[in-house]
């Protein structure tokens, strides 16, 4: 067996990457330098959901288990890809858009939920992205998902002055259930060959409500 093909799923991290309103800005600076200190050293300041990133259960259950506390399993495994793309602006992903891809869905699945929302990131319409709806979240579950990655700031709608939103449902529900949920993925629509690896394993951060990911699609030849 061998990596046929790598599909790099996450954004950089610097000075531009967008955040979540309200979430800390990342900051990366110089700490040493060869010249001066005869290595090179970068200082790395972000919050545990900058960039590609994962949410533990206790993102939004206190009683919830913290990402280091997490079964690998979860962040490894075949990817199922959700084309749900021309939606437009929060768009709802419900029962419909879900209904052709069940037969795919099963326990330890990753599904990946491609809005192609990526191509508005870094201005302010990335976060009108579309969204999953609590009811077809729910039905995944039933089907044994427990992972759940899109290329959207956020898996729910993400409130504003005009659309105040409804809270997090679909946070609540994937962390009730042991899930994790993955955020600001890219390249969804690249991962276009027939059962991809995907891996999107966490920084094993002590304690933490999730944690960075560099995420990848890989296509194995056997």
């Amino acid at each position: 067996m061998r990596v046929r093909r790598i599909v790099d799923l996450s954004v950089p991290i610097g000075s531009d990457t967008q955040t979540y309103p309200g979430d800390p800005v990342p900051r990366l600076s110089v700490h040493s330098t060869v010249e001066r200190d005869g290595f090179n050293l970068l200082h790395v300041d972000m919050g545990s959901q900058t960039g590609t990133h994962v949410d533990a259960p206790f993102h939004f259950q206190d009683s919830g288990l913290r990402v280091d506390q997490l079964d690998l399993g979860l962040f490894t495994g075949p990817g199922v890809l959700i084309d749900v793309r021309g939606l437009g602006p929060r768009g709802r992903v419900g029962l419909s858009e879900i209904s052709r891809y069940e037969r795919f869905l099963r326990p330890g699945v990753i599904a990946l939920i491609c809005t192609g929302w990526l191509d508005f990131y870094g201005t302010p319409a990335y976060f009108d992205h579309p969204y999953l709806s609590a009811d077809a979240c729910q039905r995944m579950l039933d089907l044994g998902v427990r992972t759940f990655c899109i290329d959207a700031i956020n898996i729910d709608e993400t409130p504003s002055d005009d659309h105040p939103g409804v809270g997090y449902p679909v946070h609540h529900l994937i962390a009730s259930a042991g899930g994790v949920i993955g955020e600001n993925f890219r390249n969804l629509e690249l991962v276009d060959f027939p059962d991809p690896l995907v891996s999107c394993l966490p920084l094993a951060l002590e304690n933490a409500d999730g944690a960075p990911v560099r995420a990848v699609a890989m296509q194995l030849e056997v």
